[in-house]
């Protein structure tokens, strides 16, 4: 497996993964999805030029509770099969092995001069996996690839925060040399639901 900056030529397995149910977004889940395939639709070139934002300059995001919110610096990179990873997956909904490429998404968020994090952004690393890809170590790869990443954007650590019941994904960040920090409340433009914040130290 490796990490790819998102691109046309890969763009129809990124597609085929929505319209099987899979969502960029593990908080907002399927509505997501759905907008992120009517983006396409419209200006296909639009919404890949946005994964890569450095300047934080791209239109607003959606929130949980539909409230808007400002972007800041990020970029996206697909999580992109290997052919031993095709070979480990039995899947008999997809005809087209190519479009079982796409395993999932990472992103990384932040501000310049390690600046604390707006309450809306919910960690500087995100990731979704697509379930037909998950229980293979991938979110693990995926996070310990895109921490020099992060180090070469200036960040001396980084946060990322799960949900408590998500043990999943704490044993990814563990993995990867994440401390707990505390838990807390993730706001009202999430529910007021608890999360859990790690630290990785750069």
């Amino acid at each position: 497996m490796q990490l790819i900056r998102p691109a046309t030529e890969h763009l129809a397995a990124y597609i085929a993964a929505l319209r099987r149910g899979w969502s960029p977004n593990n908080v907002r889940g399927a509505p997501a999805a759905v907008e992120e395939l009517a983006r396409i639709a419209e200006d296909a070139a639009d919404v890949l030029r946005w994964m890569d934002d450095p300047l934080g300059e791209g239109p607003t995001i959606t929130l949980p509770d539909g409230s808007p919110a400002k972007r800041i610096p990020s970029l996206r990179r697909w999580l992109w099969a290997d052919d031993a990873d095709l070979n480990a997956v039995h899947d008999t909904e997809t005809a087209d092995r190519e479009l079982l490429r796409f395993i999932g998404m990472i992103s990384l968020r932040w501000l310049p001069g390690n600046a604390p994090l707006p309450p809306h952004v919910l960690g500087h690393i995100g990731y979704a996996i697509a379930p037909w890809h998950a229980g293979r170590g991938h979110a693990s790869t995926a996070l310990a690839q895109m921490l020099p990443v992060a180090r070469a954007h200036g960040l001396d650590h980084v946060e990322i925060t799960t949900d408590t019941h998500n043990i999943a994904s704490q044993r990814v960040v563990l993995r990867c040399g994440g401390v707990l920090v505390e838990e807390f409340d993730k706001g009202a433009a999430f529910g007021n639901t608890p999360g859990l914040r790690y630290r990785i130290d750069l």
